[in-house]
């Protein structure tokens, strides 16, 4: 037999997954990402700001493939840069 607050936490967290846009905003996060080249990158967002180690974002400032991979990982989850 299953607890029954447990039910209740379960079916509360799955409403508040599908309400995400609504509920959650990121501050911030930090994530590796395997590129094609040149190994892992690392890709951060902070208070509406993506940066990325990658040679391509760290030479032009620009959105790089694995800054847009993570926007669209997110779904409108985070500010596009």
């Amino acid at each position: 037999m299953m607890d029954y607050t447990r039910i209740s936490k379960i079916e509360k967290s799955k409403m508040y997954a599908e309400q995400r846009s609504d509920r959650v905003d990121f501050i911030s996060l930090k994530a590796s990402m395997k590129g094609d080249n040149s190994g892992v990158h690392i890709v951060t967002y902070s208070e509406g700001e993506w940066s990325c180690d990658c040679e391509y974002y760290r030479s032009r400032h620009e959105v790089c493939t694995h800054i847009m991979a993570m926007e669209r990982i997110l779904q409108n989850m985070v500010e596009l840069a």
